[in-house]
């Protein structure tokens, strides 16, 4: 999935005892609701906002994810997360990468063997 949106907020990145790293990023879409959506970006994922300024109209590819967590007593919760995995910023039907990650271009010959 990808969102685009101008971005908001900036955090600072969160460093954990463990190792594990996140920042996060608020960016508001451009729709007749706008939304202000926060994206987190976890590990090496970090380093894709550096470049990353207030204003900037981009596009994000993230993934959604959800988790099922019990308290103490016994009551089961749901949790979702927009996470980021890459980056462009956004011009007018067009993008320029900011940051890419490996992609594939598919020719109609990559689907000749679907059943349909």
């Amino acid at each position: 999935m990808e969102i685009i949106g101008i971005v908001k907020k900036l955090f600072d990145v969160q460093k954990f005892d463990s190792g594990f790293k996140k920042r996060e990023i608020v960016i508001t879409t451009e729709e007749p609701y706008p939304q202000n959506v926060l994206i987190e970006f976890i590990q090496d994922k970090v380093d894709l906002l550096k470049n990353i300024k207030l204003k900037d109209k981009i596009k994000i590819s993230i993934n959604i994810r959800g988790r099922e967590w019990t308290n103490p007593k016994g009551i089961v919760r749901y949790f979702n997360s927009i996470q980021g995995w890459k980056i462009e910023h956004y011009f007018a039907g067009t993008s320029n990468k900011t940051s890419s990650t490996p992609s594939s271009s598919l020719s109609s010959d990559d689907f000749d063997d679907l059943p349909f």
